[in-house]
């Protein structure tokens, strides 16, 4: 992409993002709201810190896909909650710099493995003045030495299923959240489970086999997260499920983004409420979709 099509690109989201985002009213997007404040954020980085590039992304494109109805739910259910101690494991950054932006009197853990990209999580948390509240760890959370009981809130946002051990990761949050605490998770699901690898190793957080592949994800149906989630936290005191109307169309959006280096990102919001529904359950999805959940802990 040259440097004049760079530019007008830049200019045609600024100006068509709000128009989509209005249209994302009338096809019943989730997440709307929590979009609104990126967009606020956005101003505040162009105004005061003069940073154009993530000012841009907070403005035309905060979120995509799913993550409008993940970022919704969760956004949702913290919102009632007084939080005073906080652990996010390595959620897109947006929803633990938010929760420590909008809550006074909080401390929180921010977790992420990837040394590649936590730099620009502390960087953005310096920008919105929230640093002192928060503690950054380039770790996982199977290898964080927490106390026991010691978190009134933990998130974790489409993280889990990338974990091979995810049955420990779950038994992990749960020993760490305490008594009448919640936690937040959500997952890719389907209606019959499925595991995904890869021959691309980015983050070198997994070996690979023998034929040179590393474990990326699996889709969670019902038994599935019977047996690996429900028998540590027992069923979620909430869920909601949000998939594809149409199979297929989930990984051809994936394919139009990794081609098209003009993609309009600035349409995501509308494309969502297009594109995918409230389902149900997960034994309804004709194709992929994604199960927030919100636990509470037993006092």
């Amino acid at each position: 992409m040259s440097r004049i099509n760079r530019i007008v690109y830049s200019l045609v989201g600024l100006i068509l993002s709000p128009v989509y985002w209005g249209l994302a009213y009338f096809v019943k997007t989730p997440g709307l709201a929590f979009r609104g404040l990126c967009a606020v954020k956005g101003l505040h980085m162009l105004l005061s810190e003069r940073d154009l590039v993530h000012a841009y992304n907070f403005l035309v494109s905060p979120l995509d896909s799913v993550r409008y109805f993940e970022f919704d739910f969760m956004w949702k259910a913290i919102k009632k909650m007084e939080i005073h101690s906080y652990l996010d494991v390595s959620s897109p950054r947006l929803l633990p710099l938010m929760v420590v932006d909008q809550s006074g009197g909080i401390q929180a853990e921010l977790i992420n493995p990837d040394r590649k990209d936590l730099p620009t999580t502390v960087y953005l948390a310096k920008s919105f003045g929230i640093e002192s509240k928060c503690k950054f760890h380039e770790a996982r959370i199977e290898d964080m030495q927490f106390e026991d009981n010691s978190f009134d809130l933990i998130t974790s946002m489409s993280v889990i299923e990338h974990i091979p051990d995810d049955v420990g990761a779950i038994r992990k949050m749960w020993e760490l959240l305490k008594p009448g605490g919640v936690l937040l998770i959500s997952l890719p699901c389907a209606a019959t489970a499925s595991e995904e690898y890869t021959n691309l190793n980015d983050y070198e957080l997994i070996d690979t086999d023998e034929n040179g592949f590393v474990f990326w994800q699996r889709y969670y149906d019902d038994l599935l997260l019977k047996e690996r989630v429900y028998s540590i936290t027992g069923l979620p005191r909430n869920f909601q499920v949000y998939g594809e109307k149409n199979e297929g169309s989930y990984n051809q959006n994936v394919v139009e983004k990794r081609s098209d280096p003009f993609y309009p990102t600035w349409r995501e919001p509308f494309m969502v409420g297009q594109q995918f529904e409230l389902k149900d359950r997960v034994s309804e999805l004709p194709g992929m979709g994604v199960i927030a959940m919100e636990f509470l802990k037993p006092v």
